[in-house]
């Protein structure tokens, strides 16, 4: 697994006590099986995690397998959404996706329906029915997962069925999907709670005895929206007249959502609230790193605390190490702490990055630096972590950090520069790859003799690189001898790219480039066979796929003709 998994995001979250029941959305869940999709779509705060954590808590009993998945925004890498998809079907068939993980790695990555199709045969084979569960979806903008996940619904096969939660209706083929009847949706006007359910759940899970009339005005006003339901629980605890309380509302669902949660904010000792506030800015909790950010030492009796009181933390483990904040009023918490103590969010960025520094998460340590707006320090963790990255596959996640960074202090560290023209010619986006090249040969002369040729060498490199790209073979072998001769004999990494390596194992003397051809790159519209393969054979089709390459291309080097198919 990628150092950067996250776990946690693997596992269905632990349902409460005393949730309400809610059969009629069971037996639709149930229902919905026997399509390829569920869609469960509706904004923030109508139970939807919630309601599919309790499914899957119940085919878990009944040892049925689910494989989740909770996404972020950092998943809209096509790499890492994959290696996650991945990752959590290993969760429930070991050793499934290997091939698929391997080709992610690889220097050349492979075109999406080539990673998809394999992974659809490995499905196939599996001897269980199988769901998937992409929650929060709607963090997902890139094109090129929408195409993974929409090709993976359209070559499904029976034993598996994909779940989907969004706040909004993703880009993928609905209408066919429905002309099909493979698609079962539920929305927010499903998941809103009836007057039977919000009565149950104020008076039994919130422990409140109210009359029919409190219940029937409040369940009215909140149109069901089960976040609201539980912050009007939650002002209602120490309201001596109820009735007045419910009958003040009025308004639509934001009004009464910033009513209610500034009603709960200001009802909080000041020690819990000054928590709530500056560890806002986490997306995930520990007691820890919690300390580091409020300079206390009573972060887990803190976590335990609003756990207990129902303050909207979600435990992310069994062990209660991990929570996080619910999204709603996470998003109000931010925005609270921005206008109470608008110096102190950068403050608290830095800290968590210092944290995560010292804890050996870089990546997390980057994103709270970009967030704080430390880009020096932002620069150097990129500078530590560029080639992992773009060797994993992840290059959009790169790419997006490195735009984040000011053109200054990319120039401070023009490495940069040729990391980011690495990720964009290794996307095939050959044309934009020339001017951060040109930033970094730009900084050549200035640098001493070792850093000059390194720079110099790394960038002929990925010319050499593009070269064989663009089918320019004579220069992409001129730029590889270039790259060598430059580049350090102690950075076998760098010495790797394809280009290099292959004219540094054939020994070509320069006399001889003329008559040098590199091998074939792997066609980008190229795919496994449609026929499905044993299970062995699909976890490893895109690699052999790969060496079948590679070798019908020497054999076409060494005899000039063309390879049997």
């Amino acid at each position: 697994m990628p150092q950067t998994l996250v776990t946690t995001k693997l596992r269905a979250p632990k349902t409460r006590p005393n949730l309400v029941a809610r059969p009629r959305l069971r037996e639709s869940l149930a229902a919905a099986e026997e399509r390829k999709l569920t869609l469960v779509s509706a904004p923030a705060g109508f139970g939807k995690t919630t309601l599919l954590g309790e499914w899957a808590e119940d085919r878990s009993t009944l040892g049925r397998s689910v494989a989740w998945v909770s996404l972020e925004g950092s998943d809209d890498d096509p790499a890492r959404f994959i290696t996650y998809l991945v990752s959590a079907l290993q969760t429930v068939e070991r050793g499934i996706g290997e091939g698929v993980l391997a080709a992610l790695r690889s220097p050349e990555s492979p075109p999406v329906e080539m990673v998809m199709g394999v992974l659809v045969n490995e499905l196939a084979n599996l001897p269980q029915k199988v769901s998937i569960v992409l929650d929060d979806y709607h963090l997902i903008s890139s094109d090129t997962v929408h195409e993974a996940v929409a090709f993976l619904i359209e070559h499904m096969p029976e034993n598996v069925h994909l779940v989907i939660l969004s706040r909004t209706d993703p880009p993928l083929p609905l209408p066919k999907l429905r002309a099909r009847d493979q698609v079962a949706e539920i929305r927010a006007a499903d998941l809103r709670f009836t007057s039977d359910e919000a009565a149950a759940f104020l008076d039994d899970a919130m422990g409140l005895a109210l009359s029919a009339g409190d219940v029937a005005a409040l369940e009215e006003v909140t149109e069901g929206w089960a976040a609201a339901l539980q912050l009007a629980a939650l002002s209602m605890r120490d309201c001596k007249d109820v009735s007045g309380f419910v009958e003040s509302f009025s308004g639509s669902n934001r009004h009464v959502l910033d009513f209610l949660a500034d009603e709960v904010l200001v009802r909080q000792p000041e020690g819990v609230r000054e928590f709530l506030l500056e560890t806002s800015v986490l997306e995930r909790m520990s007691a820890p790193l919690c300390d580091a950010l409020t300079g206390r030492d009573d972060g887990q009796e803190m976590l335990e605390r609003l756990e207990r009181e129902n303050l909207f933390v979600v435990p992310l483990d069994d062990d209660r190490v991990w929570y996080r904040y619910h999204h709603l009023f996470a998003d109000f918490l931010k925005s609270r702490l921005g206008r109470e103590k608008p110096g102190l969010v950068g403050e608290l960025h830095l800290r968590a990055s210092d944290w995560y520094e010292r804890s050996g998460r870089t990546l997390e340590a980057l994103e709270h630096a970009l967030s704080g707006g430390d880009y020096e320090r932002a620069a150097d963790l990129v500078v530590r972590v560029a080639r992992e990255m773009w060797s994993r596959g992840e290059l959009v996640t790169l790419l997006g950090w490195l735009r984040k960074l000011p053109e200054e202090t990319k120039h401070r560290r023009p490495k940069l520069f040729l990391d980011q023209a690495t990720a964009l010619v290794l996307m095939g986006r050959l044309d934009e790859a020339e001017a951060p090249l040109r930033e970094a040969e730009r900084a050549a002369p200035e640098a001493e003799e070792a850093r000059r040729r390194y720079l110099l060498g790394y960038a002929a490199g990925v010319r050499s690189w593009r070269a064989r790209l663009d089918g320019n073979p004579r220069r992409a072998i001129d730029l590889a001898h270039r790259a060598l001769d430059l580049l350090p004999e102690d950075d076998p990494g760098l010495r790797s790219f394809p280009p290099s390596a292959w004219v540094r194992r054939t020994g070509t003397p320069a006399t001889s480039r003329r008559r040098v051809r590199l091998l074939p790159r792997p066609s980008r519209s190229a795919g496994p066979r449609a026929t499905s393969t044993g299970r062995s054979g699909a976890r490893s089709g895109w690699p052999r796929y790969r060496r079948r390459r590679v070798a019908c291309g020497r054999r076409r080097t060494r005899s000039g003709g063309r390879c049997g198919s």
